[in-house]
């Protein structure tokens, strides 16, 4: 597989919106978290050992980790200096890291895990009437483990969580072993494929595994309360076929597994993380406004998941595909055809300031409802303007080229304008870099 753009983009820079987050000169490959929790009391013992790189010179380095107590940090298995204070971990090691090298970091906390706060309220690891999710975009990575929380620094991850035997652990990726001693359960498992730190999560809650799709086809599995497991086998008894259809036009599903948790909670919004969606409650119940919440979060796994952007301004790239994923669809599922809905996105955006630059839409407007429109009224836009082989060609090569990797808007354009003979620039440009809702294209 090309990897091109993993290397190619430039992220050594802090992200422009959210510039205390994550510390640049260092990248993470890989996470081993060792989590014991207790839903009663909400505690969370855990011990992270990261491998990691310096990208430069380090005489000290930062991790990111919210108010939990330290018990020891270690830089490669020495006692390492450190302060915590402002969510910053500060860790100072007997001798500085030379630029280029490979080196681990240990960190042994304990605590009462709690939301990041943020403009978009708590964000991270929240505990549940019994159980707890985790829910971390953009930054609420840090409300449970030590991490460099840029979503740029992919890593691989084995994550071990310790919990009473009553509960069923759901992590993305594979589970690797399930180990029963006395009262409490070990889930241990393994996410290889390279993910960032905001689509890490966790459920814990007393679930039931209902199998969707075995193989050959990607494993599906949903955890759901026992009492709504009939409920759930209905509601997203397409999701297979979708997964199918998704595959004929973005690629190979990029993971080992995809795994659906329906929380015993009403969420505001479904959440997507690698490998898995958490949905609450009211998510349940059918019709075209929940089936397209699956499609949305399905399509994540490919566009924001595998091919993740390289700081927050690029979202976009995420949000305006998983749109247009759901309008493609309605129309192969038997609905309004894309082109209705683009229609329908355009009348809405038409009645609304016109004050968002979909390249950079700003922190405060970053989840707003017309970034996600928009995004899909592009896509759309481009499927007219190339025509349906050349666009669905387009948009295949970009998530099997990205597989895995990291992009930003600027390559997105160069990979468009590929499919073209003609320049797309002013269209881009339009629908991009300018405010105002140009006209609803039309083919």
């Amino acid at each position: 597989m090309n990897h091109q753009h993993a290397s190619a983009t430039p992220t050594a820079a802090p992200d422009p919106y959210f510039p205390n987050s994550g510390d640049h000169r260092y990248r993470v490959h890989r996470y081993e978290l060792a989590l014991d929790y207790r839903p009663g009391p909400n505690r969370l013992g855990g011990t992270a050992r990261l491998s990691a790189v310096a990208e430069t010179a380090l005489p000290e380095f930062a991790l990111d980790l919210a108010e939990f107590r330290i018990g020891r940090v270690l830089v490669d298995g020495k006692a390492a200096r450190y302060t915590h204070r402002a969510g910053k971990l500060r860790i100072r090691p007997v001798r500085a890291l030379p630029a280029g090298a490979a080196f681990t970091v240990e960190v042994h906390y304990t605590g009462n895990p709690r939301p990041v706060r943020s403009p978009w309220g708590g964000l991270g690891w929240e505990e549940l009437t019994d159980g707890a999710l985790v829910a971390s975009q953009p930054v609420g990575a840090p409300s449970w483990f030590p991490c460099n929380d840029r979503p740029a620094d992919k890593a691989t991850y084995q994550i071990a969580v310790t919990t009473p035997s009553a509960y069923t652990v759901v992590v993305g990726g594979r589970l690797l072993a399930r180990t029963t001693r006395a009262s409490s359960t070990t889930w241990v498992y393994e996410q290889s494929a390279p993910t960032s730190t905001y689509l890490v999560t966790v459920s814990i809650g007393q679930y039931r595994p209902v199998v969707l799709a075995e193989r050959p086809a990607v494993r599906q599995t949903g955890y759901v309360p026992a009492r709504l497991a009939p409920d759930f086998a209905v509601d997203f008894g397409r999701q297979p076929e979708m997964t199918a259809f998704f595959e004929e036009v973005f690629g190979p599903y990029p993971f080992g597994e995809y795994a659906v948790v329906v929380a015993d909670e009403e969420l505001d919004v479904p959440v997507e993380a690698q490998g898995v969606a958490t949905f609450g409650t009211n998510h349940l119940g059918g019709g075209w406004e929940r089936e397209r919440l699956i499609a949305h979060e399905l399509a994540h796994q490919w566009f924001g998941n595998s091919v993740s952007i390289a700081d927050w301004s690029h979202i976009w790239l995420n949000e305006g595909f998983a749109k247009y994923a759901e309008w493609l669809w309605s129309e192969r599922a038997g609905g309004p055809a894309a082109a209705v809905h683009a229609a329908a996105a355009h009348g809405l955006l038409s009645g609304l300031s016109q004050d968002l630059r979909l390249d950079d839409p700003g922190r405060k407007l970053m989840f707003d409802d017309r970034l996600y429109q928009r995004g899909g009224l592009t896509v759309h836009a481009l499927r007219v303007a190339l025509g349906d082989v050349p666009f669905f060609q387009m948009l295949k090569d970009w998530a099997t080229i990205n597989r895995h990797g990291v992009v930003t808007t600027a390559d997105f354009r160069t990979h468009a304008a590929r499919y073209r003979d003609h320049s797309l620039d002013a269209l881009l440009t339009a629908w991009l870099d300018r405010p105002d809702l140009p006209p609803l294209p039309r083919g």
